[in-house]
């Protein structure tokens, strides 16, 4: 049976241990969420056919849409727990900083591996200062060097999104060992990323198919509940349709396919363009989409969240380093939306720009 929980910190762990050893499936909810949306969410999990292995119903839903319950079994995260603990460089005796709320997977399986004997968690951004070790995004990493909140930092396992290459040698400078990786809530983590592109994870396989990364791995989710989500299977192999190209020897992410920008005969890769724009002093973080546009299908824009004023430093690298094609065409500028775990929404991102209300950049 799958028995909700709030995600309010003060005695989650206390709280899950007691639904597993019961032998019920947790479901982490959002305190954030509206009273529909979690009706919503929680119908779908408590009519779903739950199979005896199944041990957890974790939440995604990407960057936009809804989200989806993805169910799992025990041993699809504890098979990864060793790795993950000599990637943390942590034991029983550490303590990570979790602050991605914990109805995201990233959280949810670092309060798993605790129960297994992991490092003990640290739930939001109060009560960290002995933390050891971060679990979180790049926006958590930000967030600790921004206000100095973990002297005892040495290491950061960085998930959900894609780490910019200036705030990894800010936080190595600081003397934290920042271990980044990608994954995916169906697919948990997939592989790791020292800077010079993606390798497997340890006892994960990788696969490009027509662009498309597909794994053959024992961490992968056994399915959803309720409303069906990106993944899709070939035997042993599994994928969410993330696009990859070779790059050193491993492999670099494009993003998904329906993200793409048609723009006149251009096809434009938003992960590419807003790699370039992260790069830029003063831009925290960016999203890339279209705008639809009669005449050549969809004008290419960017929505940026700012420190000061970059418009000069946006206009200087936008020059430079992108295709006349791939250079945005409009510009906004305000505070980015982001879904429970971190990241930027781009959904919501392109709904607050057609609503008007964000502000519009001249670059």
């Amino acid at each position: 049976m799958i028995v909700p929980l709030s995600g309010a910190p003060d005695g989650l762990l206390d709280r899950l241990r007691v639904v597993r050893a019961s032998g019920d499936v947790p479901l982490v909810t959002d305190p954030r969420w509206s009273r529909t949306q979690r009706d919503a969410v929680v119908a779908a999990a408590v009519s779903a056919d739950v199979t005896e292995d199944i041990a957890w119903a974790t939440l995604t839903s990407g960057s936009s849409g809804s989200p989806r319950v993805v169910l799992r079994s025990a041993r699809s995260w504890a098979e990864s727990f060793d790795a993950v603990a000599t990637l943390l460089n942590a034991g029983p005796t550490d303590s990570v900083a979790l602050p991605v709320p914990p109805v995201s997977s990233l959280t949810l399986f670092s309060m798993a591996h605790a129960l297994a004997g992991g490092p003990h968690p640290i739930l939001g951004t109060d009560r960290q200062t002995d933390a050891t070790c971060l679990h979180g995004t790049p926006q958590s990493l930000r967030a600790v060097l921004d206000s100095g909140a973990l002297p005892h930092l040495h290491t950061a396992l960085i998930g959900g999104s894609r780490l910019d290459p200036a705030l990894r040698r800010r936080a190595e400078a600081s003397g934290i060992d920042v271990r980044a990786y990608y994954g995916a809530a169906e697919l948990s983590f997939v592989a790791v990323d020292d800077g010079n592109g993606l390798r497997p994870f340890p006892g994960v396989e990788l696969s490009r198919r027509a662009g498309e990364l597909w794994v053959r791995s024992p961490f992968v989710a056994t399915g959803y509940a309720g409303a069906p989500g990106p993944l899709r299977r070939d035997g042993a192999w599994a994928t969410v349709g993330d696009r990859v190209e070779p790059v050193n020897g491993g492999m670099r992410l494009l993003g998904r396919a329906d993200d793409a920008i048609l723009s006149a005969s251009a096809t434009i890769v938003p992960d590419e363009v807003e790699a370039v724009l992260r790069s830029i002093p003063g831009v925290r973080d960016a999203i890339v989409f279209g705008l639809p546009n009669g005449l050549v299908g969809s004008l290419v824009a960017a929505f940026v969240e700012l420190e000061g004023d970059a418009s000069e430093a946006i206009r200087a690298t936008v020059g430079v380093h992108l295709a006349p094609a791939h250079r945005p065409r409009q510009w906004f500028t305000g505070v980015l939306p982001r879904t429970g775990s971190g990241k930027p929404a781009r959904a919501e991102a392109v709904r607050c720009v057609l609503a008007g209300e964000v502000t519009r950049l001249a670059v």
